[in-house]
């Protein structure tokens, strides 16, 4: 079980450079758990590729759905209090640090895309690349 934060869905569900090691991570541990907030940071992610012409609107929906569907029952609520603690003193946004405390909540490590998130909790995070490192 991992927590993966919205940027790994999008590169699991959205395909580009980095969609074959989103793969190769799902397929190494397919247990992915994320807050709430993935959703409507996921469905921002996909407005945004409509909007620049990068992504139709019918491909998004797919993406949406497959992404639906593989966290059906792996969404959770974070205590945004501890979001409060976690933020203030790390210096990055609330949004990032839910997915810290669901982390640390569920004792299981956040793999993320985001180099600023994984510095700022190195006991916490991984970056997506390194994550899947020495997988067979």
């Amino acid at each position: 079980m991992i927590v993966v934060d919205t940027n790994v869905l999008a590169y699991l569900w959205i395909p580009g450079e980095r969609t074959a090691v989103a793969r190769a991570l799902v397929e190494a541990d397919p247990d992915w758990q994320a807050p709430h907030l993935w959703k409507s940071e996921y469905t921002n992610v996909l407005v945004t590729l409509v909007r620049t012409g990068a992504l139709t609107e019918h491909l998004a929906v797919q993406a949406l759905d497959s992404s639906e569907r593989q966290m059906t029952g792996n969404e959770h609520a974070v205590d945004p209090r501890a979001v409060l603690r976690i933020a203030s003193t790390s210096g990055c946004s609330a949004y990032d640090c839910e997915f810290v405390a669901l982390a640390r909540q569920l004792g299981v490590p956040l793999v993320t895309a985001d180099r600023r998130l994984a510095k700022a909790f190195p006991g916490e995070a991984r970056l997506l690349e390194s994550a899947v490192e020495g997988l067979p």
